[in-house]
């Protein structure tokens, strides 16, 4: 649409699309799709029967401006395939299409940028792709340090808040129960909807920028109350003495468990799970799940109105546990990067870091590295905890998260890493072409001062 370049998008029942998957050719039409002999006649998506407000109108026809116009169209488009009937307003957006990923999303921010674009309501920006001030220093090469740094630049002139986290929860912004927002960040989706309550869908990128240039997404998904209701139940087995290490494993098997549907944790309240371990679940969770939510009960805002009877049950026990140990650990026991942070490190993690070294200093042989938000180091900054972290031998670094860090800020001679997070240890191996491996903060804590991590379970998942 921003190109004029027409891109078949074609909806079928699933008669036709079962037709269709077992033939090696298909000729599109504006009105027709001609595939083994068989016509399937077309008809546009119905934009038109949604039921938009007069400012919505206003905006499809331009008169707030180019930007705002082309923006209502997307939304209206993806509305119309998503089968809403009417958009809905959001209070808050959240920016992920400023991590550089390709010269593709650029030019989608300057373009929109050019054309006198916007944002409508408070937008915050995910992680970037190079830590902001400082990426010349690390020797990021100008290639690809430039244009990460104009992206983020061009979400800047469109008014979005420069925070570059990607754990906006964390922020004295993050919404409310019952708060219809806009976020594209899994993690942040997942946190949202199940933990404080908010509504958002998992908008893709590009959308989200839609959406904050008009205050409205389309009302479907999870923004409805029927679509928030768990469709499976996991019994857990809680595990004495466990560590933080727990929660992200809990998450990640749950999530594979249940792809495509939200499951309802039962088992768990007895854990007061802190927040922190929340955050490391939802994280986990979003990595294994398309689901963008999901309940815990005795915990979560909305896990006591989601009825469980009737529904299919599964259990993650002890062994299966186990299991997901070894597979998020296997790898050597010397260690040579220790990475914390992912998704953005909260100031308590950042003290559980503190802790876990005991006064001890990094070997020299391991870097150890913590991303975290400007408002968590601030915090951090002020209250001596970054001090400490810094004398140990520890580096923070905003702006990136472990998911869109490169060499040469990640260490090229690096060859096993050590995380306490479960999406880290799920996406690292795939992102950064090293062995990486799954650990608690205390586990974090002993490679960084010894280089070693042994291959071993946790006591606790020990039959």
């Amino acid at each position: 649409m921003m190109f004029d370049k027409p891109v078949p998008v074609i909806r079928l029942s699933e008669e036709d699309f079962r037709f269709l998957s077992g033939c090696d050719r298909a000729v599109i039409t504006r009105n027709t799709l001609e595939a083994g002999g068989r016509t399937i006649p077309l008809s546009p998506t119905p934009t038109a029967a949604l039921d938009l407000t007069p400012e919505d109108r206003a905006m499809l026809a331009g008169e707030a401006g180019p930007a705002p116009r082309q923006a209502m169209e997307i939304i209206c488009a993806m509305a119309a395939q998503q089968g809403a009937r009417e958009l809905v307003s959001v209070s808050q957006a959240h920016i992920d299409g400023c991590i550089y990923a390709s010269p593709a999303n650029l030019l989608f921010a300057e373009k929109m940028a050019a054309s006198g674009a916007r944002v409508r309501i408070p937008t915050t920006m995910n992680a970037i792709s190079v830590d902001y001030a400082n990426w010349r220093l690390q020797r990021v090469p100008e290639t690809f340090g430039k244009p990460a740094q104009d992206l983020a630049d061009a979400y800047v002139r469109m008014g979005c808040r420069p925070t570059y986290t990607c754990a906006p929860y964390l922020l004295d912004s993050a919404p409310k129960r019952g708060e219809c927002v806009a976020w594209a960040e899994s993690n942040a989706v997942v946190f949202a909807n199940s933990v404080l309550g908010a509504r958002t869908e998992k908008h893709p990128d590009f959308l989200d920028l839609c959406i904050a240039l008009t205050g409205r997404a389309p009302l479907a998904g999870v923004y409805l109350d029927e679509n928030r209701k768990a469709g499976l139940v996991i019994d857990v087995e809680l595990q004495p003495g466990s560590d933080d290490a727990f929660w992200p494993l809990v998450g990640y098997l749950a999530g594979q468990m249940s792809p495509d549907r939200i499951p309802l944790l039962r088992g768990l309240a007895e854990g007061k799970p802190s927040r922190d371990d929340l955050k490391a679940l939802c994280a986990a969770f979003g990595t294994t799940s398309a689901s963008p939510m999901l309940h815990i009960d005795g915990v979560t805002p909305e896990a006591a109105s989601s009825a469980a009877a009737g529904l299919p049950q599964r259990k993650i026990t002890q062994e299966e546990m186990a299991a997901a140990w070894r597979e998020l650990s296997a790898g050597p026991e010397q260690v040579d990067l220790v990475a914390v942070g992912s998704p953005h490190a909260s100031l308590g993690e950042c003290r559980a870091l503190v802790a876990a070294l005991g006064g001890r200093r990094c070997s020299p042989d391991v870097t150890v590295m913590v991303t975290a938000g400007h408002d968590v180091i601030r915090i951090a900054e002020e209250e001596g905890t970054l001090p400490l972290l810094r004398e140990a031998g520890v580096t923070v670094l905003p702006d990136l998260c472990w998911c869109s860090i490169s060499e040469p800020v990640f260490p090229a001679a690096a060859k096993t890493v050590l995380t306490n997070s479960g999406k880290y240890a799920h996406y690292g191996p795939g992102l950064s072409g090293r062995t990486v491996r799954f650990g608690s903060i205390r586990d974090c804590a002993q490679a960084a001062a010894t280089g070693r991590a042994p291959c071993r379970l946790p006591e606790w998942l020990v039959p």
